[in-house]
């Protein structure tokens, strides 16, 4: 059975809503990428989600709250995760911190962990079906595990129209690369890098951000290895275009480019435009043939541009 595709309007917003109260999955738009919402208290409606994507279990969900309020039912806040939450609520900064036993939120969410991802998204319609649902929705991205995420409404029919109850249609993401995520060990520590330019945060703070997290044992989202993937092999630092590879360029040098991120070298229109460009790419790439991708600075938010594309480009189980 196909999905429902809802308008944003009231009457969509709250059949959306109804869906994931009777425990089904409900796609929806954020400024990053379209999320693939349950009902993050119902174990039945989580483990749907793994269903539906192929997600391994151990790979923990993002919980998306409707205020920060919310949050703090959730998880016990630090100063530190105050302060961005402060700095940077709503928006592409999701912090992962120690979960409140009391908050009723499904163990499958959080992989098993004592530690939860939140999220306040800043996009009218997540924060409309947040306020037509009424509680926290468990929520990664909208698309087969491993897969390109979606970024427009199409994406998630081509991955998932069959598999999931509805789809909230509220156009492009404007951000288009999922959030960054923040720990805290006591410190901040950076668990994946993304809509939310590394240095912001660091300004913020005062201090350098570490790496943390493994591919082989995540404990935020976004961490495998090999992820974001489209069926065409991915290589990349392609200053120039390689005999019979698509060539993905950025900046104003890539003359001949099959798509280019940005002509003009700007970051936050590549981030935008990278997911459907590899979309785009895959269905022109004839069977053997590859994706080359020109380079791209690693600062802003080239950091999350780089961390996706190298995990587009790894070695694939």
């Amino acid at each position: 059975m196909s999905a429902e595709i809802l308008i944003p309007d009231a009457e969509g917003l709250s059949r959306a809503g109804a869906l994931l109260r009777a425990g089904r999955l409900v796609a929806f738009p954020t400024e990053t990428v379209y999320g693939l919402g349950a009902d993050a208290t119902n174990d039945r409606a989580v483990a749907a989600i793994f269903e539906a994507k192929g997600r391994p279990r151990f790979n923990p969900l993002i919980v998306h709250v409707a205020d920060i309020a919310a949050a703090r039912r959730i998880a016990r806040f630090t100063r530190a995760a105050d302060q961005l939450a402060e700095a940077f609520w709503p928006g592409a900064l999701t912090l992962v911190l120690p979960l409140r036993p009391e908050a009723g939120i499904s163990p499958l969410v959080t992989a098993g962990l004592d530690t939860v991802a939140l999220r306040l998204p800043d996009h009218p319609v997540a924060h409309a079906l947040l306020a037509a649902f009424g509680g926290p929705v468990a929520a990664p991205s909208a698309n087969p595990s491993g897969a390109v995420s979606p970024t427009r409404a199409e994406h998630v029919i081509e991955g998932l129209g069959e598999r999931i109850a509805g789809i909230l249609d509220g156009g492009p993401c404007p951000v288009g690369v999922e959030s960054t995520i923040v720990g805290f060990d006591p410190a901040p520590v950076l668990l994946r890098p993304g809509g939310l330019p590394v240095e912001a945060i660091e300004d913020c703070m005062g201090l350098r951000l570490r790496a943390g997290g493994t591919g082989e044992k995540p404990n935020a989202p976004g961490q495998l290895a090999s992820h974001y993937a489209p069926g065409a092999r991915v290589v990349l630092e392609a200053r120039t275009p390689p005999a019979g590879a698509l060539w993905l360029g950025f900046g104003p040098d890539c003359a001949g480019a099959a798509i280019n991120l940005s002509p003009a070298g700007d970051l936050v229109e590549a981030a935008a435009g990278l997911f459907q460009a590899l979309r785009a790419l895959d269905a022109q790439a004839a069977p053997g043939q590859v994706i080359a991708v020109a380079p791209v600075p690693g600062h802003g938010l080239g950091r999350a541009i780089n961390d996706r594309l190298r995990r587009a480009a790894a070695p694939r189980g």
